[in-house]
């Protein structure tokens, strides 16, 4: 018998996470701010926050997004990985990057995010934004910005859904799925 999922977060919940992630983001970064997605979860929330800046400053901050596929530490594990486009339309020296991306985990994904991003220039500051952290980090990475702290044991995982992607927005905690 599997359990059923849980949601953590509505539409109308997701929304009020970003805004409140924007406002502080505006708070903290005075200079040329970047958002930059990590793959697959970050460039929606990169997205989003970018829109939400836009509406409280009048301008919005040019998003790209990271492909990390290369950069991972479990990668002879994949001997054949998807590789796809890392996206950087603006340099990123002197600035203020936000990395966004919708679970923080074990903290393995940013570390290879952050080592993909500096061979691309070195930022005066980088931030870390996510939607939901939960526990089970294996290095000592925390987010600066985080819509949600949840409670998540080894044998759950949480799904972040956005509408241009999933079909509807939200956060979700469900049993992990067995491999039998």
């Amino acid at each position: 018998m599997t359990a059923a999922a849980t949601e953590l977060l509505d539409a109308a919940a997701l929304a009020d996470a970003i805004d409140r992630m924007a406002a502080r983001i505006l708070e903290a970064a005075p200079g040329p701010l970047r958002l930059v997605g990590i793959e697959r979860g970050g460039p929606p929330v990169a997205a989003r926050l970018a829109d939400a800046i836009a509406r409280r400053t009048g301008a919005r901050p040019p998003i790209g997004s990271l492909d990390i596929a290369l950069y991972r530490d479990d990668l002879a594990a994949h001997p054949t990985p998807r590789i796809g486009p890392t996206h950087l339309p603006f340099d990123v020296d002197g600035s203020f990057v936000v990395l966004c991306d919708d679970v923080l985990h074990t903290g393995r994904t940013v570390r290879a995010a952050l080592d993909e991003l500096t061979d691309f220039g070195r930022p005066r500051r980088v931030f870390l934004a996510v939607v939901v952290v939960r526990g089970g980090r294996e290095l000592p990475i925390q987010p600066d910005f985080a819509g949600l702290a949840a409670d998540c044991g080894p044998d759950e995982t949480i799904e972040v859904r956005f509408t241009e992607r999933d079909g509807v927005d939200g956060a979700v905690r469900h049993p992990r799925r067995s491999a039998g």
